[in-house]
């Protein structure tokens, strides 16, 4: 299997979410997209606390998410949905043009049943509410597993 793809023309490392020929987990890169700057650093040391997951880097607004995701190439995406500009979902779906399999895990205050089928629609493969937050580091793991995961709607 090649150790990389090619993606719009420039070669694209192998997703870090998928395992090494010899079984061992790679470390999961995590990329956090969110208005918040004070959000961000709760997230960032919530996450961090996890042995084999690192951030490697954060975007206030959709279009700095998809520039970041670019020059990052992280394994999963944390995303808001309610952010200035370009919103957490439009980016998401442009996101997952340049990649179809990424793991992106929408975060969001307003989490309504019709944003979780929009998303699920789209390859979103997750969804948690803020109100749900303790479900956050389950439901990236889940999203890691290959799996699909949705707090319930507001």
């Amino acid at each position: 299997m090649p150790s990389e793809i090619i993606l719009l023309g420039a070669p694209i490392p192998k997703a870090n979410w998928e395992r090494e020929s010899r079984g061992k987990p790679m470390s999961v890169r995590i990329l956090l997209v969110d208005d918040n700057a004070s959000l961000r650093e709760r997230l960032r040391l919530l996450l961090e606390g996890h042995p084999d997951w690192e951030i490697c880097g954060e975007a206030a607004d959709g279009i700095e998410a998809i520039e970041k995701f670019r020059q990052l190439r992280p394994s999963l995406l944390l995303v808001d949905v309610s952010m200035p500009g370009m919103n957490g979902l439009d980016a998401s779906l442009e996101i997952l043009k340049l990649c179809p399999k990424m793991p992106i895990l929408l975060y969001t205050s307003y989490l309504t049943p019709q944003l979780i089928e929009i998303a699920h629609k789209a390859g979103i493969r997750g969804t948690v509410s803020k109100d749900s937050s303790h479900l956050l580091v389950v439901g990236l793991e889940t999203l890691l597993r290959g799996e699909e995961f949705s707090s319930p709607a507001d």
